[in-house]
């Protein structure tokens, strides 16, 4: 299966609202394999459809570390139904932003619904680490970057930064 580009700041098709998903098929099926297989080798923990040009509500992540046994999630029009009220600073970074990192607030634990790969409605329950990737995919979604739960300066910063990457290409 061949790689797909992943679309990198500041770029508008990040910015898109996406729509939901309404028949899961062999199409969609090969969509989220192959975002998974984009998504491990670039190497990350998650992928949000728009990150790859598609405008559904579509995620994957695996948040499998080392040598851990890969776990991936392949989410159909993912909802959070429930976000704990703790929260917890963490680090993000994004494969649309190569190597750019901060801390985002995010809520320690969350329920979610969402339609599988057979096209059943399901429920997850998330906590730490998957909990993060989830909400952060899930923004995605709705065309919010992590950048955009920073400070005005801090997230001014990182753009100007991949805007400067972009123009000399050192990204794509």
């Amino acid at each position: 299966m061949a790689l797909l580009p992943i679309v990198i700041a500041p770029d508008q098709r990040l910015r898109v609202k996406c729509t939901p998903v309404v028949t899961v098929d062999g199409e969609l099926r090969r969509l989220a394999d192959t975002m998974l297989e984009t998504m491990h080798a670039a190497p990350g923990i998650g992928l949000a459809a728009p990150q790859v040009s598609d405008t559904r509500r579509l995620i994957v992540v695996d948040v499998a570390r080392g040598e851990e046994k890969p776990d991936p999630l392949r989410l159909a029009n993912p909802e959070i139904v429930w976000r704990s009220l703790e929260t917890r600073l963490a680090e993000e970074g994004c494969l649309s932003l190569p190597d750019q990192y901060a801390e985002v607030e995010r809520g320690v634990a969350v329920k979610m619904r969402y339609m599988d790969m057979d096209g059943a409605m399901q429920e997850i329950g998330a906590e730490g680490l998957l909990a993060a990737c989830l909400q952060h995919e899930i923004d995605h979604l709705d065309g919010i970057l992590f950048v955009d739960h920073l400070t005005a300066l801090r997230r001014g910063m990182i753009m100007r930064r991949m805007k400067k990457l972009k123009r000399h290409g050192e990204v794509a």
